[in-house]
């Protein structure tokens, strides 16, 4: 009889364990997907950010003149950020550039001084660009304004395609999660089928019987969250120790919704299997569990 008992305890023990490295697995799945997703936005808005215009200024403008429009410039909602070039300035980086300085055989400094700007990723789109544009040449002292287009145009037509890839793959994944862990627990509720038939015999409530089943789930899906959220936090820890900048896009705020999200997925992804799985035998006749 101990033997058997043990036997017994050591197949629950083992079937517990197997059910917890599944699920463990499938939270892992689903926080890549959460973690490519999240650093695929901040991905999006660093290279916006990084993709701005050139407003060049007219020789015949005060140098106090161009920095009164640079200040003007930053106040405006589209502008994340602005830099001064004078001519001098932009003489001396192109001459370090090219390697030869193009005043020597022109006899005169060809360039014309600047300001760059850096937009605001909302505003980095053609639309956008085009209002500015047209704002912006109707300011006094303004030649030109020029912005890579094309480059523009290619990256939020890209970034978008990668965004709504990420979405559905994320939707998709959430369902098939749903049904792994629920096919997971409906097993380990399937073994006990009988227990739960023999405890409403004995009178004992719904609520009361649930209960445990509920509640190891829920543990379970804790653990594996857990262990899950802390090999994530690994694995970015790695990845910025091998790429330093990578840190724009992999955030402690990335990693703090990866790491709630999994959480969260864990708590309510068993408990809803676990909730339906006891349902299905609580409301099933004792003559209908042996054929299935």
């Amino acid at each position: 009889m101990s033997g058997r008992h043990e036997r017994s305890a050591l197949s629950a023990g083992l079937q517990n364990l197997t059910a917890g490295v599944s699920i463990w697995m499938v939270l892992m799945v689903l926080g890549l997907v959460l973690f490519f997703g999240m650093t695929a936005r901040n991905l999006s808005i660093y290279v916006r950010e990084n993709i701005g215009f050139t407003v060049l200024l007219s020789d015949e403008l005060r140098e106090g003149d161009m920095l009164k429009l640079q200040r003007d410039l930053e106040k405006r909602p589209y502008v994340k950020q602005s830099v001064y070039i004078s001519k001098q300035q932009a003489l001396k980086e192109q001459t370090e550039a090219m390697g030869t300085d193009p005043a020597e055989f022109l006899g005169y400094n060809p360039f014309k001084p600047s300001i760059e700007v850096k937009l605001h990723h909302a505003y980095a789109n053609a639309d956008s660009m085009a209002c500015i544009v047209k704002t912006l040449k109707e300011s006094k002292g303004v030649q030109e304004v020029t912005y890579p287009k094309d480059l523009m145009d290619a990256v939020n037509r890209n970034l978008g395609g990668i965004t709504l890839f990420l979405l559905v793959l994320a939707g998709v994944l959430t369902f098939i999660s749903f049904a792994l862990i629920h096919n997971i627990i409906r097993l380990t509720v399937y073994s006990k089928r009988f227990l739960i038939h023999t405890m409403r015999l004995t009178g004992a409530g719904w609520g009361y019987i649930r209960r445990p089943f509920v509640r190891q789930s829920v543990t379970m899906g804790v653990l594996s969250a857990l262990l899950a959220d802390s090999l994530l936090w690994l694995g970015a820890r790695r990845l910025l120790l091998w790429e330093p900048e990578l840190s724009q896009v992999v955030t402690a705020e990335v990693m703090g919704v990866v790491s709630v999200g999994v959480l969260l997925a864990g708590i309510l992804l068993t408990w809803l299997c676990a909730f339906f799985s006891v349902e299905r035998y609580l409301r099933m006749k004792v003559g209908e569990m042996y054929y299935i």
